[in-house]
């Protein structure tokens, strides 16, 4: 087979991380991995992400004319079908160990990717957690946060509600004002740590399990805040019965053919990472 000629870098090595942050993981349900890709191989990707999130971007209004949500960011998922080095980045291995290495599990598939630009002057994430939209019968789900450019402390990484996630299933709300105002106090009220990991350099990365309580600040500054995630699922989950219209419309999206109690391995959830020493 000939070498590839490829000027986009394969990302498919391994990078190690250490036992305490599998562990500062399982605790809290997040954890940073500073330098998991390289400013140099971020640099070669930011451009092109950056373009199909032009492209693809579908607001119409300006931000002062949109609701909470449409001001929190512009949001563009499985960029990775668009174009084969695009595809690239997001089946990488070397994230995807990371994630089941994290998580504690042999293998993971790919659930969906999204681009998250915060626009200049852009608008609070509010309070959620991720897998309330997600049709899926596991808390084995996590996602990799990578900013493609220098996000400064002022702009920060997403604070998150440290050990949240062992709760599990909290509330239906998806992301909004009212979710915000209500798992704010249901976060005070519990008591939960409020943990952000401040400046971030490109080729950083947060990962977060999908029941970790979390939000994102505004953007204050002129730049945008230019943000990849990959959401990944442990090999061997099965489809759970979607019980409300953000999860039958995932289901539809993310899981094109399955039906509950089938194995999550439609076309758009490839194989990304599978342990040859796990047994």
């Amino acid at each position: 087979m000939a070498e590839s000629t490829s000027v986009y870098p394969s990302l498919n090595d391994d990078y190690e991380i250490s036992q305490e942050q599998r562990e500062q993981y399982e605790e809290r349900g997040h954890a940073v991995v500073r330098g998991l890709a390289s400013e140099a191989e971020v640099s070669i990707y930011e451009p092109l992400i950056s373009d199909w999130v032009r492209r693809l971007n579908n607001h119409d209004k300006p931000l002062e004319e949109r609701d909470t949500y449409g001001k929190a960011f512009i949001q563009i998922g499985n960029l990775w079908e668009k174009h084969d080095e695009l595809a690239r980045f997001t089946l990488a291995r070397r994230f995807a160990r990371v994630a089941a290495e994290l998580m504690g599990v042999d293998g993971v598939r790919i659930y969906h990717d999204q681009a998250l630009y915060k626009e200049p002057g852009g608008g609070h994430t509010p309070w959620h957690q991720d897998q309330i939209y997600w049709p899926l019968d596991t808390d084995k789900t996590i996602t990799m946060w990578m900013p493609l450019v220098p996000v400064p402390e002022q702009v920060g990484s997403m604070t998150f509600a440290s050990g949240s996630h062992k709760l599990g299933y909290i509330n239906k709300m998806q992301i909004s004002d009212e979710s915000h105002r209500t798992l704010g106090q249901f976060i005070d009220g519990r008591g939960f740590e409020k943990v952000s990991y401040g400046a971030l350099a490109a080729g950083d990365a947060t990962f977060h399990s999908g029941w970790t309580i979390h939000s994102a600040p505004g953007n204050p500054t002129e730049l945008m805040r230019k943000v990849m995630t990959i959401i990944y699922v442990a090999d061997g989950t099965t489809v759970a019965e979607p019980d409300s219209n953000a999860r039958r419309s995932d289901l539809g999206q993310w899981l094109p053919g399955l039906q509950p109690g089938d194995l999550v391995s439609s076309p758009l959830n490839p194989l990304v990472y599978k342990s040859a020493t796990r047994t």
